[in-house]
């Protein structure tokens, strides 16, 4: 023990008796001193993890959650002793985290959990060490006041990074901070996120703020609750043998004013994605009601899905949880007053979210994965048809991490993509759908040149995924690869894009002039751009791969989805290729893979650490 935490603990011995009498979670309506109150309770953890250090975690179930129950108190304050002593040290140190704790990579082929993931070390590399106030520049500093800025039409911006700054395009940006707002009129937020340092997220909220984290099972993949800071649980939702993952990226951030900023991301809360990796963020304001409603009919808008979505993360009992330990005045107390307190009536873009899960039935089935992205294509009036000699649908598809894929699943996809029913995919018999040809899908992943070439070079790539075996599959669709390359500058990036245009189908042209036959074989290089295009854009967590959007099985009548990840993205128009280029984070059109090129394959990276 430090003499810092000797001196602690001599004041603790004054006070044991009082100790025991208080209850260990901060309470709000109490007249200390915010300070003073952090104090406290840091001196009770510090005390707690000297006695209990070899004490074992116990979660927070939801029945604890009455008023009768005794709170996870000692797993609160010994995570939270180390967790700040962790701060101490990094303050001491004046350095700023430069590698992940967690690497996010998601496994296609839903075979191994999450947290067997391979990574390149980052950790010893000089040239990826950046100094305190370069962080701050592109982070935020988490103690100044921040300019509030409210979007109440919603706005869709890229991260900034500290190696594009400022970007290329000269396109505006949002840095943490900016996305959180001014952190003295926060009141309440639900979070969630796949990989995360709690510590560092922790700074950039005040200490007497309740916050419900979202996060990654543990390898059981059971659902749990627990604290694990002062005002602050953690939720997992369950996975199914605790396959797949919490991939999910969102905050609901409620502030005193009373309005709410609902906010869809594709970065981690981890340094690394806000300082080093471009990422994408679509947020936007909503107003309080001037009086509540009642209206629980409408079950496929946004407020609706989202209210879904928080329901199979595992927030409800957390919530509970939070009202009863020490937070009875939470703006948020039933998961239902989303709908009925606040306005939505100028959210335009369509939510569409995957619940990991074996879904059956139609009603199951439409709302969630890539059917629910059907639905939304169709709410935007975009559904393409199914005739042939009309128009077709490209998609650019962007991530971080590619699936197994096959004909059979990318044309599921398509299907889906088009605004066509999954009933009408189902009713064909899956032999003819194993023979089809690929669709027109460019799959946007970076070349390793790109990496290399890249700001950080290869040890930046440690979070983005494609294993030999993939890339080398019989009858993998290698000719639709196109390169990754950001429109910020050198940087790389961690978005998860699809850009859908809808293009004039050259060869059905040609059809009807009795140029071609049906016999023809079409790839995504016969569709050629005749402007005014129409299409729709998506941003959010998932990844073009299987486990993130689903695959169908069954048949017409009785249809099984299976869906290995939690996911959330947002769906919106495009009027016209321009803005579709100005909405892409990459560079449009994206240039195809040359015969010389290989995928970013960081196992085969010369920095990568194996497991």
């Amino acid at each position: 023990m430090s003499n810092e935490d000797e001196d602690l603990a001599r004041a603790i011995a004054l006070s044991l008796q009082e100790t025991k009498r208080k209850p260990d979670l901060i309470d709000l309506d109490s007249d200390d001193d915010e300070e003073a109150q952090f104090q406290k309770d840091l001196e009770r953890a510090l005390q707690q993890s000297s006695v209990e250090t070899s004490q074992s975690q116990s979660q927070l179930q939801p029945a604890m959650a009455s008023s009768s129950s005794q709170p996870a108190t000692n797993v609160f304050l010994s995570e939270r002793a180390q967790l700040e002593k962790e701060r101490r040290e990094r303050q001491k140190r004046l350095r700023p985290s430069t590698s992940r704790k967690s690497s996010e990579g998601e496994e296609s082929d839903d075979e191994e959990p999450p947290a067997k993931r391979h990574q390149v070390s980052t950790s010893r590399s000089s040239h990826l060490r950046s100094n305190v106030s370069s962080s701050s520049k592109i982070l935020g500093s988490t103690s100044t006041p921040t300019i509030e800025q409210v979007f109440w039409n919603g706005e869709l911006r890229q991260t900034a990074t500290q190696h594009a700054e400022p970007r290329k395009d000269g396109q505006p940006v949002f840095r943490l901070t900016e996305v959180l707002g001014k952190r003295s009129e926060v009141a309440f937020a639900i979070m969630s996120s796949y990989s995360l340092d709690f510590p560092w997220i922790y700074e950039f909220f005040d200490r007497n703020i309740p916050v419900i984290m979202v996060a990654q099972p543990d390898p059981s993949g059971e659902a749990t609750i627990k604290n694990v800071l002062p005002n602050w649980i953690r939720t997992t939702p369950f996975l199914r043998d605790g396959r797949g993952c919490q991939h999910m990226k969102f905050m609901l951030l409620f502030y005193k004013t009373g309005r709410l900023r609902v906010v869809i991301s594709t970065a981690n809360l981890i340094a690394y994605d806000w300082r080093d990796m471009e990422n994408s963020v679509w947020l936007q304001d909503i107003p309080l009601r001037s009086k509540p409603i009642d209206d629980r009919k409408v079950t496929d808008d946004f407020p609706a899905i989202l209210q879904r979505t928080l329901h199979f993360v595992n927030v409800k009992p957390a919530l509970v949880a939070m009202i009863s330990d020490n937070h009875p005045d939470l703006p948020l107390k039933s998961i239902d007053e989303l709908r009925q307190k606040w306005d939505w009536s100028n959210v335009k873009v369509q939510l569409v979210a995957s619940f990991a899960g074996k879904h059956q039935t139609w009603p199951r089935v439409i709302e969630t994965g890539h059917p629910r992205l059907m639905a939304a294509v169709r709410k935007l009036g975009l559904r393409t048809g199914k005739s042939k000699q009309s128009k077709d649908l490209v998609l650019e598809c962007q991530g971080s991490s590619l699936g197994i894929y096959t004909t059979q699943w990318m044309n599921e996809f398509h299907w889906s993509a088009r605004g066509e029913s999954a009933e009408d995919w189902l009713d064909s018999t899956k032999k003819s759908r194993e023979k089809l040809p690929y669709p027109s899908v460019r799959v946007i992943y970076p070349t390793k040149a790109t990496v290399q070439q890249s700001a950080l070079g290869e040890q930046g790539g440690g979070t983005i995924f494609c294993r030999r075996r993939q890339w080398a599959a019989k009858n993998f669709p290698r000719s639709h690869f196109h390169d990754s390359r950001s429109k910020a500058g050198p940087v790389l990036m961690h978005s998860k894009m699809i850009i859908a245009m809808l293009q004039e189908n050259a060869l059905a042209g040609k059809r009807k002039q009795g140029q071609g036959t049906d016999t023809e074989d079409e790839t995504d290089d016969d569709i050629e751009v005749i402007e005014p295009a129409q299409g729709w854009a998506y941003v959010g967590s998932h990844n073009f791969t299987p486990s993130a959007w689903g695959t169908l099985s069954g048949s017409a009548f009785n249809p099984t989805l299976n869906i290995s990840n939690y996911e959330i993205g947002v769906v919106f128009p495009l009027k016209d290729s321009d803005e579709a280029n100005r909405v892409a984070c990459f560079e449009r059109p994206p240039r195809k893979y040359a015969v010389k090129d290989e995928p970013w394959i960081q196992e085969e990276s010369i920095h990568h650490q194996p497991e």
